[in-house]
């Protein structure tokens, strides 16, 4: 069974909203998708349109957290601006989630990668003040939370594989880490290097985000 999606594009407000038309056996989570006009709506079967944009939404993840960090090694006065449009990067997937699996689900999962988010700032500016115990903490947290966002992904979805989700955000966990220890330090080729494999990670992230979501709700022909 193949299913319709429409884009929705809203002027300012991230990427384009999937929204979903037909689903087969949809989640028990419930069904109440946002049903607004205001957007232009642009109706297309291929699963290509779908990556892309779970690509998007991971690119602007990695670049954002970068520039957060900067922002924070270097006390620049971009810092609240730069921290509040790296999170609505959360509001973003929850946004691609919703047509999927619902708001209560997509709701979730953003407050998920909001905390994912924000414990990686809490982990920088204690690395910064040179706090060990509390960048401990914050680290400890940190993959606690990842794994949450693996037991969630994995439940609501059984293509996404549990233990194939657990390496792929420890990988992303340690090498954000690394990257934001290079900048602190000063290294900011290293920090490059890092970066072009944070990148490379992010976008295998958002093809088995599409790929799990693809095998999950099949695209019907017209």
């Amino acid at each position: 069974m193949y299913a319709y999606y429409i884009l929705r594009f809203s002027k300012g407000e991230g990427i384009p909203m999937i929204k979903r038309l037909y689903i087969k056996n949809p989640m028990k989570y419930g069904n109440d998708y946002d049903n607004t006009e205001s957007y232009q709506e642009d109706i297309y079967k291929d699963p290509i349109n779908l990556r892309d944009d779970m690509r998007l939404l991971w690119e602007q993840h990695v670049y954002w957290t970068r520039m957060t960090i900067i922002s924070i090694a270097n006390s620049l006065p971009d810092e609240d601006a730069t921290t509040k449009r790296l999170l609505r990067n959360a509001k973003d997937f929850e946004n691609a989630f919703r047509p999927f699996y619902g708001s209560k689900v997509a709701r979730e999962f953003g407050r998920l990668i909001t905390d994912h988010l924000v414990i990686a700032a809490e982990l920088v500016k204690a690395a910064k003040a040179g706090n060990k115990t509390a960048a401990a903490n914050a680290e400890k947290r940190w993959y606690a939370n990842a794994d949450e966002i693996v037991s969630f992904l994995a439940h609501i979805n059984p293509f996404w594989n549990k233990e194939h989700m657990k390496e792929m955000w420890y990988k992303h966990l340690a090498l954000t880490k690394a990257e934001a220890v290079a900048i602190l330090a000063g290294n900011y080729v290293k920090s490059i290097s890092l970066f072009d494999q944070i990148e490379e990670e992010a976008l295998m992230m958002a093809d088995d985000f599409a790929e799990g979501i693809v095998q999950q709700f099949p695209p019907r022909s017209a």
